[in-house]
């Protein structure tokens, strides 16, 4: 299910995290060669990327009744 950025943080191993709309999160990681992300180093990389919408696993199996995130999800 597709969801708008509405914000950003680092997880505790200084990784980049999409604050989702729905309350729910994904890392948008730097990490070359597997994920080549280097907007996400700066605030002013990341501001264009506020409202972008990202698809949602959580959202996505929640919707489909799959208990893989019913731990976590909101």
């Amino acid at each position: 299910m597709e969801q708008a950025i509405i914000g950003f943080h680092q997880d505790e191993e200084g990784h980049w995290v999409a604050d989702l709309e729905c309350g729910h999160t994904r890392h948008v990681r730097h990490d070359p060669p597997w994920e080549n992300r280097p907007w996400v180093l700066t605030a002013e990389g990341r501001a264009p990327f506020l409202g972008v919408k990202l698809n949602c696993v959580k959202c996505d199996d929640s919707a489909l009744g799959n208990p893989r995130f019913a731990e976590n999800a909101k």
